[in-house]
């Protein structure tokens, strides 16, 4: 097989000698069982995973995950795409569950009441993804978005859970929401896309901020820039898998044990030992999380 055939899994990394958790992954997205996943991201030093939910029926199923595999933490929300989607419905059936009627805001009302029962279970530790996507929902969706982000935010402070935000193009509004509502105590920034000076602006918070395979590739100097202004006590990796896979496996689908291959890429950037980071990471991600 070329080596560049898309789908060749890439072969495992070196493994680490720090073990460290994958902070945002996506197992019910991926090739395999929940425990061939966690078998392979093991052997390579990857021995937690923080198992993200989007909608419903996918927070329902990280939360029952978790509380079967004592290597996963469960997040629970409706994602910033989502919450459009249950409120105008979606003709076009782009998401997982295929075309749905609107529901206006009662049906959206009806999914936080759902999440914030799951933002309960001991073994969630975390409401998200949730925040603002101006990427792919235009003007008519914003108005659910927010309210959605804001209701997660409060869920989240309830339940003393980590924050988990989706911000996809839309950085200011999500940034002085956080400002407006009051974020949680612990607010991670799932594949941070900011530059340099809102990564500043991020570390004055407190926030925690996770990269992902993209900060890798060839054109995102403005993230590798980010990151070497990151404080190394607020800095997380992710796969975001089975997307975001990194260079140079970059369009093959992405897994928990790619870890060490996006994790070694970002120990150069910060100009730490591969160890150093790890034992950062390893630490800053249990903090996150509450682990």
């Amino acid at each position: 097989m070329a080596p560049q055939d898309k789908n060749t899994p890439p072969p495992l990394p070196e493994p680490l000698r720090v073990a460290v958790a994958d902070s945002h992954t996506h197992l019910d997205m991926q090739e395999g069982t929940v425990e061939e996943a966690l078998a392979k991201a093991a052997s390579v030093g990857v021995t937690t995973v923080v198992q993200v939910g989007c909608d419903l029926a996918g927070s329902r199923w990280a939360a029952d995950t978790a509380a079967a595999h004592d290597a996963v933490h469960a997040t629970v929300a409706l994602h910033p795409n989502e919450a459009p989607r249950i409120v105008l419905g979606d003709p076009d059936g782009w998401s997982r569950q295929g075309a749905r009627e609107p529901g206006g805001d009662a049906a959206l009302d009806a999914a936080l009441d759902a999440i914030d029962a799951l933002a309960a279970l001991p073994h969630v530790r975390g409401v998200g993804e949730t925040g603002l996507d101006y990427f792919r929902t235009g003007p008519d969706g914003m108005a659910a978005q927010e309210r959605s982000f804001r209701a997660h935010i409060e869920i989240a402070k309830r339940h003393d859970k980590a924050l988990v935000i989706h911000d996809r193009e839309a950085h200011d509004d999500v940034l002085r929401i956080l400002r407006e509502e009051g974020a949680p105590e612990r607010t991670v920034f799932h594949c941070y896309s900011g530059d340099a000076a809102m990564a500043e602006l991020c570390a004055e918070a407190g926030y925690f901020m996770s990269f992902a395979g993209n900060v890798t590739f060839k054109n995102a100097q403005p993230l590798r820039d980010a990151l070497a202004v990151a404080p190394a006590e607020l800095v997380l990796v992710e796969t975001d898998a089975p997307f975001l896979t990194p260079a140079p496996y970059r369009g093959r689908a992405n897994a928990p044990y790619l870890i060490p291959v996006t994790l070694r890429a970002m120990a150069e950037v910060k100009g730490l030992t591969e160890d150093a980071l790890a034992t950062a990471v390893a630490a800053n991600t249990a903090r996150a999380f509450g682990y």
